[in-house]
């Protein structure tokens, strides 16, 4: 039995599945869409491993909303918090090879975003 990546598929079997349903691709969407987690992959992306580093680097995250998406990510495997026994206790957020794995689809947002999200759009509502 050959099994295929999805870089396998051909034009014709992608076409197709674009036009069902797929519960996969819309739990990646559902949980990078949410407000404030593609913003903080991306900082995290950009070296932010610190709770102080990403409310930060984000203007808006609350500590209460960085907690919380912190530990969907976490509980998703896209994040791993590590504890740091020194005096005191540090705590830092990793990405894991999952988490890393979203690099190009964050890239891939920015440059969309660059080229169709009009100037002085701002998604702090």
């Amino acid at each position: 039995m050959t099994t295929y990546s999805p870089v396998m598929r051909s034009n014709s079997e992608a076409q197709r599945e674009s036009t069902t349903f797929n519960p996969k691709y819309h739990h990646a969407v559902e949980l990078i869409g949410r407000r404030w987690t593609g913003a903080i992959i991306r900082a995290m992306l950009n070296g932010a491993k610190h709770f102080s580093e990403l409310t930060a680097t984000i203007p808006g995250l609350s500590d209460r909303l960085v907690s919380v998406r912190l530990k969907e990510l976490e509980a998703e495997g896209i994040v791993e918090r590590v504890v740091i026994p020194d005096k005191p206790v540090r705590i830092e957020y990793l990405l894991t090879n999952k988490g890393r794995a979203l690099e190009s689809v964050v890239a891939a947002v920015d440059d969309w975003a660059q080229t169709w999200v009009p100037n002085g759009s701002d998604s702090q509502e």
